[in-house]
């Protein structure tokens, strides 16, 4: 008995497709609990009179670029599903993970200034290094539009 090689893969990317259809359903729980995490929390900002403390704000606007990275990784598992391109949604979710590390940097959490400077720099260069490659792929690869 003689197996070719595309009938055995066959099972196995029909059971990767069913995976990346469960977890996008489960991105999307996710995401309705951040959201409703996120009304909460400015409901316990307004009514504790905290929504002028920047520190308090900092965290409400971290919980929105969680929920940011959670909405592109849902992308990226749709596009994949769909067998679209997901480099420019990858890059799109990283630039997200950076900014949200940027926006919560707290001087305060290192040790001294130098590891803050040494830290502030790498996500600088990072940021700049997702944008960049961001423009890119966006130059060179098709969008699901044009597939």
């Amino acid at each position: 008995m003689r197996y070719d090689i595309p009938d055995l893969i066959q099972p196995s990317e029909d059971v990767m497709q069913w995976l990346v259809l469960g977890a996008t359903y489960i991105l999307l729980v996710l995401f309705l609990i951040g959201v409703v995490n996120l009304v909460v929390g400015l409901y316990e900002l307004i009514i504790s009179g905290s929504f002028t403390d920047p520190a308090e704000v900092i965290l409400l606007l971290d919980t929105v670029l969680v929920l940011l990275i959670i909405v592109e990784v849902h992308r990226t598992l749709l596009a994949y599903a769909r067998q679209e391109p997901v480099i420019q949604i990858v890059v799109g979710a990283g630039i997200v993970a950076v900014a949200r590390e940027v926006i919560s940097f707290q001087v305060q959490d290192f040790s001294d200034t130098q590891s803050a400077l040494a830290a502030a720099a790498s996500l600088g260069v990072l940021i700049l290094t997702l944008v960049v490659a961001y423009f890119i792929v966006r130059r060179i690869e098709p969008t699901a539009a044009e597939l």
